[in-house]
């Protein structure tokens, strides 16, 4: 299996420690949701209170085996929660998939969120979702690809899942089973449990380590920018917690877009 830098490993996991913002100024240009000295004016989504929305300035220039730079990694899990259908969902667990080939920044090739409660089908997570819109679209007769469904299932070796929370087991066979390039997550499964989530307790690592036997090879990255992906999993257990920005309690005890 194929495993990104171990240098670059332990720099994304010092990430989530981070307290402070750029540290030589705390970006002014926040109240704008950019960060002109980290991520070069790349449009961030809005943040869970009290918790920094830029890259030190110093993590733009490390990369991993790929050529993919820290602050695009950022870039695109901030677009994962970006992929929620509003600022504070009670399951906000939302997916992007990426076309890194593309050059650049990279290509964004579909979306998704969890969808459990709105169409009452248990399985679809986030990634789920990601990974159905993005069949749709690359068959779609009428659309940019108007692939063959055969064509469709070898483009996800192209392409890489952000999702920002770690996948549960079926989602991370999924992605497996898929044949994505890379596999990216920001806030861990034990991160949730300890936030009050129920989940089945394998890793993705321990998933992937189970399917060596498949044809193909998926990075693995995880816990990215778990600084900013943590807030949207802290409140839904905790009372006291504080909500995501621009989200307040409601009578009902939830958080709700304010």
């Amino acid at each position: 299996m194929r495993l990104l830098s171990t240098r670059l490993r332990l720099l994304l996991l010092l990430l989530s420690s981070v307290g402070r913002c750029c540290e030589q100024q705390l970006c002014e240009q926040q109240q704008k949701h950019t960060c002109s000295t980290c991520g070069n004016s790349k449009p961030q989504v809005p943040m869970p209170a009290a918790l920094p929305q830029c890259l030190p300035q110093e993590w733009t220039t490390w990369t991993t085996d790929d050529g993919v730079d820290a602050s695009t990694r950022a870039y695109w899990m901030r677009q994962a929660n970006l992929a929620l259908p509003n600022l504070c969902p009670f399951a906000a667990f939302g997916a992007v998939v990426v076309n890194h080939t593309a050059g650049g920044l990279g290509e964004l090739v579909c979306t998704g969120a969890n969808n459990n409660q709105g169409s009452g089908n248990p399985t679809l997570h986030g990634e789920m979702v990601a990974i159905n819109n993005c069949s749709a679209i690359f068959t779609d007769p009428q659309g940019r690809y108007n692939m063959t469904p055969a064509d469709a299932l070898l483009a996800f070796g192209d392409l890489t899942l952000y999702t920002n929370a770690e996948s549960c087991p079926m989602c991370a066979s999924a992605i497996r089973w898929a044949g994505f390039k890379e596999y990216v997550y920001g806030t861990n499964i034990d991160a949730l449990v300890d936030m009050g989530w129920g989940q089945i307790t394998v890793s993705s690592k321990e998933i992937f380590n189970q399917s060596s036997s498949l044809s193909s090879e998926t990075g693995f990255l995880g816990d990215v920018l778990t600084n900013e992906t943590d807030g949207f999993f802290s409140w839904q257990f905790r009372p006291n917690a504080t909500c995501p920005q621009g989200c307040s309690r409601a009578a009902s005890g939830r958080c709700a877009p304010a």
